[in-house]
C-alpha cells in the first residue's frame, strides 16, 4: 500500500498556531463509518453523539516541558534537547540538536545557579538514528523541578507561535507525568463538559500512553507496510478493563478520546487471545493502518492530521480511507483548523 494514497493537500494557514479562547470552542466534523455521512457542528454538539451506556477513554498523560536549551561545556555553543523517554538511572532517550556535533562522551550544560555552576549537566552516552541521543544527567535536587525551572514545553514544530499558557498545552485530567507530545484530542474537554456527560450516564475510563519519538518521527517509507513505529509505554488499570468489559457486555460503545488511546486499548487487546481484557502495562509499537480489524474500539474522536502520517491511516483503518479523505476534502473546503490546537472529528 502506498504511503502517497494518504496525502491531501492542506494549506499551511488552516494549520492552528494557538489554541481557542474557550477549550469547547472548535468545531466538530461527524463521520459515520457505516454510511459515510459527513456533518458539521460544534464540539458541544458531541452531547448528541454519546449516549447512556458508552464509554469514553481518556489518555492521562501529562506533558513535561521536555524542552531543554543548553550549550557544550567545553565550546559554549548552544544546543537543544528534547527529552522523549526515561530510561531510570538518570538516562533519558532524546533528540538532540545540532545531532551532529553531539558525539558521545560530549558533556552539555543546563541553567545555572548564583555561583554560576550549572543546574544540569548531561552527558552523551550513545548515538542513534535520526539525531536520538542517550544522554545521562547529574544534578542536585529534584529532576522534575530543574525540569519545570528549566524545560519548555514541547510543542510540535509546525507551531511556531509561543504558548502563553502551559496549561493549554495539558488535558484537564492529565495525571501521570512523562509526554513528549499531549493527546490532542482531549484538550477539547473541559471538566464541566465531563461532569455533564456522566450525569448523562457516559462512563468515563482512564488509560495512559506517554507519547514519544513517534510523533516528530515522519514516514520515510514509500510503502506503508515498510514502516515501523517507535514503541511508547502504555497502563491500562484493573478498574478501566473492568469497565470496558462491562460495557462491552451491555452493548455500550467503546469512544477512543485521541488515537493514542485508541492504540492503548487496541494493544492491550492484541494481548489476550480469548476476547477478555485485563489490567496490563508494556511497551507497544503497534501500527493501525487500512485492514486492521479493531477488537475494542467502536468510535474515535480525533483531530485532523498531518497528510502521509501514520495518524491518517490509524482513523482510515477505522472509517476507510475513501471516507476519510472526502472527510478531509470537505475540512480544508471549510477551513478546518489543522492539527494540535484545531478542530475535532467524530467517527461514529
Amino acid at each position: 500500500m502506498n504511503v502517497d494514497l494518504f496525502d491531501f493537500e492542506l494549506p499551511e494557514e488552516l494549520i492552528a498556531q494557538t489554541p481557542l479562547v474557550e477549550r469547547t470552542g472548535s468545531r466538530l466534523l461527524t463521520l459515520d463509518k457505516r454510511t459515510g455521512e459527513i456533518q458539521h457542528g460544534t464540539f458541544l454538539e458531541i452531547e448528541q453523539y454519546v449516549q447512556p451506556g458508552d464509554l469514553l477513554v481518556l489518555n492521562d498523560t501529562r506533558v513535561i516541558p521536555a524542552r531543554l536549551f543548553g550549550m557544550k561545556s567545553d565550546t559554549g555553543a548552544k544546543v537543544e534537547l528534547l527529552l522523549l523517554k526515561a530510561l531510570g538511572d538518570n538516562r533519558w532517550e532524546a533528540l538532540a540538536k545540532p545531532a551532529k556535533r553531539l558525539r558521545t562522551g560530549t558533556e552539555l550544560v543546563f541553567g545555572a545557579d548564583e555561583a554560576g555552576e550549572p543546574l544540569l549537566r548531561a552527558f552523551i552516552e550513545a548515538e542513534g538514528e535520526h539525531g536520538s541521543r542517550i544522554v545521562r544527567f547529574e544534578y542536585e535536587g529534584i529532576f522534575q523541578e530543574l525540569l519545570d525551572r528549566l524545560g519548555e514545553m514541547p510543542l510540535p514544530p509546525y507551531i511556531k507561535e509561543k504558548l502563553d499558557d502551559r496549561e493549554r498545552y495539558q488535558t484537564v485530567y492529565a495525571r501521570h507525568e512523562g509526554s513528549a507530545a499531549a493527546p490532542t484530542a482531549g484538550l477539547h474537554f473541559t471538566t464541566e463538559l465531563l461532569e455533564r456527560l456522566q450525569r448523562k450516564g457516559v462512563g468515563i475510563a482512564y488509560v495512559t500512553l506517554h507519547v514519544g519519538l513517534g510523533t516528530f518521527r515522519p514516514m520515510s517509507v514509500d510503502t506503508v507496510e515498510e514502516h515501523v513505529m517507535h514503541s511508547e509505554y502504555f497502563e491500562l488499570s484493573e478498574t478501566t478493563a473492568q469497565q470496558i468489559v462491562e460495557t462491552k457486555s451491555r452493548g455500550g460503545r467503546i469512544i477512543a478520546v485521541g488515537t493514542t488511546s485508541a492504540r492503548t486499548l487496541e494493544s492491550a487487546a492484541s494481548l489476550f487471545t480469548d476476547g477478555t481484557v485485563q489490567a496490563c502495562s508494556g511497551w507497544t509499537d503497534i501500527f493501525i493502518y487500512p485492514g486492521y480489524s479493531f477488537k475494542l474500539v467502536d468510535s474515535l474522536l480525533t483531530n485532523f492530521h498531518l497528510p502521509k502520517s501514520t495518524l491518517v491511516m490509524l482513523v482510515s483503518a477505522l472509517a476507510g480511507r475513501d471516507a476519510i479523505m472526502q472527510a478531509y476534502q470537505e475540512a480544508v473546503a471549510l477551513r478546518y483548523r489543522f492539527f494540535s490546537f484545531g478542530d475535532a472529528m467524530l467517527i461514529y
